[in-house]
């Protein structure tokens, strides 16, 4: 691990409790695995993955009051699911915070929930992970989607979307339109 990514990890473990850090770990060595396996940095993909998560324990108050600082705009989905903001406060944050310049992982970080059409590798990587970090385990199919990661990121990350849509259409939380775009876009590649 370079010295950057121990100075962000430090910081990192500040501002989250244990179970989130846990997981942000779980993820950032999965980033790291999977980068090895598609020939990107590993080492970049541990990065984005130690952000992904930077502003998940902030209060939901606090972080639509620093949305409304920062000016990041925010869609009615948003408005009305405040679990989301964290995605597009934690871009931000690693941008202005943790002084991240490469635009990949700023992506990443920003739409590593909802995902986008069009991702770059970097952020289908930190997508996946999310997802099948080790210490998850509740979703369905999640075996199967833990080995498509490492054989086909694509189809990968279309899986994670039809079991994330599933899973939202099955409870009362609302679907961000980003969600519902990026599926239409996967589903057609």
């Amino acid at each position: 691990m370079n010295s950057n990514n121990k100075a962000i990890k430090k910081k990192i473990k500040k501002l989250l409790d244990n179970e989130r850090y846990q997981h942000t770990l779980g993820v950032a060595y999965t980033a790291a695995a999977l980068a090895m396996r598609y020939r990107e940095d590993p080492e970049r993909l541990f990065t984005a993955g130690l952000l992904h998560d930077c502003a998940k324990n902030i209060s939901n108050d606090e972080k639509y009051a620093l949305c409304k600082k920062y000016k990041i705009a925010l869609n009615e989905v948003e408005k009305k699911a405040p679990y989301l903001l964290h995605a597009k406060l934690g871009a931000y944050i690693a941008e202005h915070d943790f002084g991240i310049k490469d635009k990949d992982i700023i992506n990443a970080v920003r739409y590593h929930t909802t995902g986008r059409p069009g991702m770059s590798l970097v952020e289908k990587i930190i997508f996946t992970a999310d997802y099948i970090e080790l210490n998850r385990n509740e979703a369905p199919g999640l075996t199967d989607i833990r080995e498509l990661a490492f054989t086909d990121i694509d189809l990968a990350v279309r899986r994670i979307l039809i079991d994330t849509l599933d899973y939202l259409s099955k409870g009362s939380r609302p679907v961000d339109p980003t969600t519902k775009e990026t599926y239409d876009y996967y589903a057609k590649s």
